[in-house]
């Protein structure tokens, strides 16, 4: 063991005659155990329910989407979704259209975002199309009156079950001798599916293809875009580019990434703002070892001095104090990584902690602990651990041993 590690060591948990520092020894390297924790469980919490979030967002949506500048392109060109599934990346495309309509039933009237979709190739694209609770996709396509999907919360809103009759009213209308009315579909609730999401939940309705042109009035084949599914998430962007490449004008791509960067951008900043805010909890950690370490130095000048005097250099006592506040950040991280990880598993495995459903998406408290997370906070409190050696051991190393002895 080298010199400089031995007399470290020997200062910091040494209790014979200086009980008091190490006490404060103790606490210092608790308080840094105490903030690396918490940043550990609260970034958890934060990657948890940042991806539920985006878990339920990509859940109601498409990885990314084609649209066209000229409505009639995708009519003129009907082999646009098998030269979209061609391109390397893209794993799923189904056609979609989107338009606002009323629904009414006994309950109510309320207005929807309505979805036409492909109920054979959708599922594949959209997952929450695979996680309905009640009814299915397939009853979508049935004899007689059309089926229609709606969420929980609207369901539970006009009072709702499967089977009831529900008609669609669009806005656009048709042109009849008196003007132009309002043109109305009758719809039979075929499907109730609960996302977690209040937005998509009250608001959104899924029919097939043909019901959605009959009721806007839409000529056959129209469709509003292409909803595509690709191998990586985060390589979204990428692969959106070599699908408008391969397509060409006038069709683009977005990507999830793109229309939803305002949210995640948003999010990308509380999280560094609550990093800021809990890595104050390890920086008063860091400010114990200052006072622990300046209480030491004078505590030992004596000895500092003797050791100068038998050839111990400045470099050699700098290195013994700096040594100290290390190993007290070292065995705080330590300790405190013990306890971050350590609750995090009891709350991902007992999920003891509940949410109100009716307020948030999930009915428990999610957790998510990355590798990159661990080590940035504990690399910040290794290095604020590291600083706060830095004053106390110059001052230990500017001793002159003269100076100290001379009332000894």
């Amino acid at each position: 063991m080298r010199f400089e590690l031995f007399v470290a060591l020997r200062y910091l948990f040494s209790r014979r005659k200086q009980t008091f520092i190490y006490i404060i020894s103790v606490m210092s390297i608790l308080g840094v155990a105490l903030g690396v924790g918490a940043l550990v469980v609260v970034l958890g919490v934060y990657n948890g329910l940042t991806t539920d979030m985006r878990d339920k967002i990509l859940g109601a949506n498409a990885h990314a989407i084609v649209m066209s500048y000229l409505p009639s392109a995708f009519e003129s060109n009907s082999d646009v979704v098998k030269r979209a599934q061609t391109v390397n990346g893209v794993t799923g495309a189904t056609p979609f259209i989107y338009t606002e309509v009323m629904l009414s039933a006994d309950g109510g009237v309320k207005g929807v975002a309505l979805r036409g979709i492909d109920p054979q190739s959708a599922p594949e694209v959209l997952s929450m199309l695979r996680q309905i609770h009640s009814g299915s996709v397939s009853a979508l396509e049935r004899e007689g009156t059309p089926g229609i999907i709606i969420g929980e919360e609207l369901a539970k809103r006009l009072g709702l079950n499967l089977g009831n009759r529900v008609n669609l009213l669009s806005p656009s209308g048709q042109k009849t001798a008196s003007g132009y009315a309002p043109r109305i579909r009758p719809f039979e609730v075929a499907g109730i599916f609960k996302t977690g999401m209040f937005e998509y939940d009250s608001s959104l309705a899924f029919v097939t293809l043909t019901a959605a042109r009959d009721v806007l009035g839409l000529p056959s084949g129209y469709i509003s875009g292409i909803e595509l599914t690709v191998a990586d998430l985060f390589k979204a962007d990428q692969t959106s580019s070599n699908v408008a490449a391969e397509l060409g004008s006038p069709f683009y791509v977005r990507s999830w990434m793109e229309m939803n960067a305002n949210l995640f951008a948003a999010l990308k900043l509380e999280k560094i703002g609550m990093f800021i805010l809990l890595a104050m909890v390890v920086l008063i950690g860091s400010f114990s070892i200052v006072a622990t370490l300046v209480m030491l130095v004078m505590e030992k000048t004596r000895d500092i001095a003797v050791m100068m005097s038998m050839g111990a250099t400045s470099g050699m006592i700098r290195r013994i104090f700096m040594l100290q506040g290390t190993i007290i950040g070292i065995f705080g991280t330590l300790l405190g990584y013990g306890l971050g990880l350590g609750l995090g598993w009891l709350l991902k495995r007992y999920q003891f902690i509940k949410l109100p459903e009716n307020v948030y998406t999930l009915d428990h408290l999610p957790i998510s602990i990355t590798l990159s997370d661990v080590l940035i906070v504990g690399a910040s409190a290794l290095l604020l651990c590291f600083l706060a050696t830095l004053y106390p051991a110059r001052q230990a190393a500017r001793l002159q041993p003269a100076e100290a002895l001379r009332y000894e």
